[in-house]
């Protein structure tokens, strides 16, 4: 297979960041097929003629389904709002296509069971946006726990802020509407979710507390609307490996930019990353001398794979779209047959499966298992 033809849902935010990484992934990495931009598909037909000139796809259409039916597009990138991703991604499955959705899977924990059934009985190959796990400092530092370096991990902390959400007189948006899910926990939570399932396996059981910070916010129409999500949450995780650990996060927090603060502490020593500064991490390690023991700080470069497909010297730092070129390249990968680092549907429901374990926790006000 020389090339293979994609078709994109959606155009915002990410579905820029799909497009960017279709477009660079054959320069980038050399191998595998090189994707040819079939088809697009937006809301209206002047918005989708638009984005198709901007991003470079051959077709535009205002109707997905008329994407989805296109016999030149073999995968579908789905990078719509939260709650349309059930419907597109299974009706592309049925379609005979491979599917890259965005992250969360759905809303509703029984869409995201039949996204992942559809996709076993399809045979076809299925990937979710968490391109965190793509990053190279990630990858090491899971190399780094599987080796031992810091000996048996007993506890992790993750926290994920940003303040996207942090203006009270901000105005209400569909993230603050039930339809969207539960807020902090499946909007953003899901992505400290992937890295704990890749760095450490799976969750056992979980209890969570969930809170609103504002009651409501101004609508475009004059008046207020009720804000249905929680833009903050609290959670303790067992892990099936027996180590513990506590999530927390915040879409309200002022001055929080993109940031995923990751601690992770052994029986040996600790690592430490944050993903406002993606291209670093710290490392302790008790076995050095007493005298110089501290935390070191250890830059990406090329040794650290694949950073040396973008730039050969150490340093210099990947950022969030390098990573889902990344991420592309691992789907090609997938599905020309080889072994891929990706989250597929089936893992994917793992992560839901957690979230919604947290949900009930919180209404519940007690432990759940997963």
């Amino acid at each position: 297979m020389s090339t293979i033809g994609v078709g994109l849902i959606g155009t915002g935010y990410m579905g820029k960041c799909h497009a960017l990484a279709w477009n660079a992934v054959k320069p980038v990495f050399g191998d595998g097929p090189r994707p040819v931009l079939k088809h697009l598909a937006e809301v209206s037909p002047e918005l989708a003629h638009r984005r198709a000139d901007e991003f470079g796809f051959e077709k535009w259409t205002s109707d997905w389904r008329e994407l989805i039916a296109d016999p030149e597009v073999e995968v579908v990138s789905v990078t719509t709002p939260n709650a349309f991703h059930a419907e597109m991604a299974i009706a592309a499955l049925e379609a005979g296509k491979h599917v890259w959705c965005e992250k969360p899977m759905a809303v509703k924990l029984e869409d995201a069971e039949r996204m992942a059934l559809k996709a076993l009985e399809a045979g076809k190959v299925t990937a979710l946006g968490y391109n965190y796990i793509q990053n190279p400092v990630i990858r090491h530092i899971k190399r780094l726990i599987e080796e031992g370096t810091i000996g048996t991990v007993n506890h992790f902390r993750f926290e994920m802020d940003e303040d996207f959400m942090a203006d009270p007189e901000a105005l209400f948006y569909w993230k603050s509407e039930a339809s969207s899910g539960y807020g902090a926990l499946d909007d953003f939570g899901v992505h400290p979710l992937s890295l704990i399932q890749y760095l450490f396996g799976g969750v056992t059981r979980v209890m969570a507390q969930l809170s609103m910070p504002y009651a409501d916010r101004p609508s475009r129409d004059g008046g207020r609307r009720k804000v249905e999500t929680f833009d903050i949450a609290s959670v303790l995780i067992e892990l099936t490996n027996g180590a513990a650990g506590v999530m927390a996060l915040d879409r309200s927090a002022w001055g929080r930019k993109g940031r995923i603060a990751v601690q992770v502490f052994g029986s040996k020593g600790t690592i430490a990353y944050d993903q406002e500064r993606m291209n670093e991490f710290q490392l302790y390690t008790a076995s050095d001398h007493a005298a110089e023991q501290g935390f070191r700080t250890i830059l990406t470069a090329p040794v650290h794979a694949p950073y040396e497909r973008f730039i050969p010297a150490p340093g210099h730092g990947l950022g969030f779209n390098e990573l889902k070129i990344i991420e592309c390249h691992e789907l090609l990968r997938a599905i020309g047959g080889e072994a891929a680092q990706i989250v597929d549907f089936e893992a994917g429901l793992e992560i839901e499966r957690a979230v919604h374990a947290m949900a009930r926790s919180h209404h519940e006000g007690a432990w759940v298992r997963v």
